[in-house]
């Protein structure tokens, strides 16, 4: 029998594949490689602070939705509870976004409720979870009616004020993920929701957006990383006005929308801005506690 003949050359060949495999690609410390490069390596930015979400409809004490939906207490116990449990939103991710709507009727006013957690996520290596959400929130400032922080690093990159213009929605109004919310642009011309009093000279200088001087959308401090208000005077339908007040704040990769709608039972009365800032400002205080746990 003849014995085919050894090849040297071939395994030298594969041998040298074999060590040129194993010194390229990933170091052990995450680093990537490029060979090309002269060996040089890249560090990939650092994920967020938060890789869950909190449960949407258990975020809220049945105490506060209870303040804040006041027609609620007048309900009998089952249908209560059946309130209290809200109703969460429909999404593809629940850790990377949740929401949840509570709904009280009353004969005065009805009040509508909506809370959203959104965790962002940067896919681009070189830029951090956080610095998205920077910009993810400086977006959403930019299309409400807010004005722009003065400081230019308060919501990362300076936005223009156009960006309503360009079919960008408020976050009160991403009804895909939060429904029944309003536009964040009023239908009507403004009109102060401040206190009525008897003369002329005591009613409140009303802002664009119908809120009395100095409850009108602004820049929040000390609620979150960043935080701004929002308030809008509309009407619902062919007569009742309804008032939507949104508070939005960052923290760290997760942004927080809080939507709060009063419509009142009477045509001719108009929600109050005050109130409506302080419980849902309050809210928001309460759910940035939750995420400092």
């Amino acid at each position: 029998m003849q014995r085919k003949a050894y090849v040297p050359g071939l395994a030298a060949a594969l041998l040298a594949a074999l060590v040129t495999g194993c010194t390229t690609g990933t170091d052990t410390d995450g680093s990537v490689v490029d060979s090309k490069a002269g060996g040089a390596t890249t560090s990939a930015a650092p994920p967020g602070k938060y890789r869950t979400l909190p449960e949407p409809c258990g975020s809220v004490e049945p105490s506060t939705l209870k303040n804040l939906l006041p027609g609620v207490v007048t309900l009998p116990e089952e249908q209560q509870q059946q309130v209290l449990r809200g109703d969460a939103a429909v999404t593809y991710d629940t850790d990377r976004r949740v929401a949840c709507s509570w709904k009280g009727e009353s004969p005065d006013a009805s009040h509508q409720l909506q809370v959203d957690f959104e965790r962002v996520v940067s896919y681009d290596p070189a830029i951090s979870d956080d610095d998205r959400a920077v910009e993810v929130f400086g977006t959403k400032q930019a299309s409400a009616s807010v004005p722009l922080a003065a400081e230019p690093g308060k919501t990362g990159k300076p936005q223009e004020s156009e960006g309503s213009e360009k079919g960008q929605e408020s976050p009160a109004s991403d009804s895909s993920v939060v429904p029944g919310a309003t536009p964040s642009a009023p239908t009507t011309p403004p009109q102060s929701g401040g206190p009525k009093s008897g003369g002329p000279d005591s009613t409140p200088t009303a802002s664009p957006s119908g809120s009395a001087e100095g409850l009108e959308p602004r820049v929040l401090d000390g609620l979150g990383d960043d935080a701004f208000l929002d308030d809008v005077l509309g009407r619902a339908g062919s007569t009742a006005q309804r008032r939507t007040v949104s508070v939005v704040f960052r923290t760290s990769n997760v942004i927080v929308t809080i939507v709060y709608i009063e419509q009142p039972a009477r045509t001719t009365e108009v929600p109050d801005s005050k109130e409506l800032q302080e419980k849902a400002r309050s809210l928001a205080g309460g759910l940035a506690e939750q995420f400092n746990t």
